[in-house]
């Protein structure tokens, strides 16, 4: 029996800069108007601003893709925006396989991307980072990526699970 296992974070630097100046920069326009003129926010409106920019600037570091691949099929959860596993059980699945990607040109960016608002024949993409993910075809027509850091191990358990599907994996 063979398990894959990835937990994957938005840590990227240049979301981590871009995160933090977009912190500095209304931190830096609340913080002078408030040392200019006092009574423009009282010291509650000052303390609750700074701490809704520093609290909506470190959620992204909550946000945590989980994925799992065993006997009964691939289990997905990206936390927030899902609290329990999300399976795909084997039989449901026509294809699956690790390939190459551009998150922007064909999903619109990382996080929970496609469907209604981007190009529908990719399907959904659920991603944080990087280029790599496993394709899922579904027997219901629909497509589904999920991105992975680990291809090497992602294509090792995909073939020892291609049994399980009708197809070549």
């Amino acid at each position: 029996m063979r398990i894959f296992k990835e937990e994957q974070r938005f840590n990227q630097t240049w979301i981590i800069v871009l995160l933090v100046l977009s912190a500095i920069i209304p931190s830096v326009i609340i913080t002078n108007r408030y040392l200019e003129n006092s009574e423009s926010l009282s010291t509650a409106e000052f303390i609750g601003t700074l701490s809704i920019v520093v609290i909506a600037t470190g959620l992204i570091f909550f946000f945590k893709l989980s994925t799992r691949i065993d006997e009964k099929g691939i289990y997905y959860k990206f936390f927030p925006f899902q609290f329990k596993p999300k399976l795909i059980e084997w039989q449901e699945i026509n294809k699956a396989y690790v390939r190459n990607y551009d998150a922007i040109t064909e999903y619109g960016g990382w996080g929970l991307k496609g469907g209604a608002l981007w190009n529908k024949s990719k399907g959904r993409a659920i991603n944080v980072s990087g280029d790599i993910g496993i394709q899922l075809q579904l027997k219901n027509g629909k497509k589904l990526l999920i991105g992975t850091q680990k291809k090497e191990e992602a294509i090792r358990v995909l073939e020892a699970y291609k049994i399980k599907l009708n197809t070549d994996v």
